[in-house]
């Protein structure tokens, strides 16, 4: 398939039998590409046009499928949004497997619309924009399917449209043709590192059973560090200066006699001062 320049109207020509047949071409995926849509895991691009880009997928189960997921331009159109959900209406049941993202939950196959209920910003106050369109359709590998994806994006950017009359004054392209990046796609909850599908119940509950036995783990060393501990006992007060006064205990008082009086030593004659009543010490002999 050979590069169509963005903007270019072209007609989508259906491809002859033995060409169908053959494998489909693929492209390895870019690095603005997301790596889930839906609950579909992205492997490879199909085929992209300038109203989106169409990447061969698989599910849970491994069954693969393309899913088209709208530009960053288209998917801001309502026009192109509803030409997309009228295209989808149209085909066979079996051949729409899933669809998503705004404005695709109308129609004979809304009953195919897969909400992210799992999705912590949906519904919030503040929520960020809503989810691109996309749809995931039945994919048997061949070139037919890239055909098929080729006449929808041809739907979405109305290129299938031949030239109406004598062209005559400007041409006609869509205001947003240049804005060809995927729509905007978000991802919970958040895979691994280094894997690029949503992990599964398997993991999540081994991390779980993992986290609990750390825990119980850590409790159990408190337990064996703390256990073994001798008991202390709190050190004994310390009486205060303030605590010693206020207690109203008399200080105690000795009850043997002075040895000045027990003493059977002859007194020498000693002066001892003595207070006069005017408060000035006198002299008195003792004999």
């Amino acid at each position: 398939m050979l590069p169509v320049p963005s903007g270019t109207m072209v007609a989508v020509t259906p491809i002859d039998e033995p060409a169908a047949a053959e494998p489909a071409r693929l492209t390895p995926l870019r690095g603005d590409d997301p790596p889930k849509v839906g609950d579909f895991a992205l492997d490879a691009r199909l085929t992209a046009s300038a109203s989106g880009v169409v990447y061969v997928a698989h599910d849970d189960e491994q069954r693969q499928a393309m899913v088209l997921l709208l530009s960053e331009g288209a998917s801001g159109d309502a026009a192109a949004r509803d030409r997309l959900a009228g295209a989808v209406n149209k085909m066979h049941i079996d051949t729409v497997i899933a669809r998503g993202g705004q404005g695709q939950d109308d129609g004979r196959l809304g009953r195919k619309f897969r909400a992210e209920d799992d999705d912590p910003d949906s519904g919030s106050v503040g929520a960020p924009p809503p989810l691109a369109p996309w749809v995931a359709l039945a994919y048997d590998g061949t070139a037919r399917a890239a055909s098929e994806a080729d006449r929808l994006l041809a739907e979405v950017d109305l290129s299938w449209l031949s030239t109406q009359g004598r062209p005559s004054g400007p041409d006609y392209q869509h205001y947003w043709i240049e804005q060809g990046r995927p729509g905007i796609w978000r991802l919970w909850p958040l895979p691994w590192p280094g894997r690029k599908d949503r992990s599964g119940w398997l993991s999540i509950l081994a991390s779980w059973l993992l986290m609990m036995l750390m825990m119980l783990l850590a409790v159990l060393i408190a337990i064996l560090l703390f256990q073994n501990a001798p008991p202390q006992q709190p050190p004994p007060p310390v009486p205060t200066s303030a605590s010693g006064s206020g207690s109203g205990s008399p200080p105690p008082e000795s009850s043997s006699a002075s040895p000045s009086t027990a003493s059977g030593s002859p007194a020498s004659p000693s002066t001892s001062p003595t207070e006069t009543p005017s408060g000035g010490p006198t002299t008195q002999s003792r004999l």
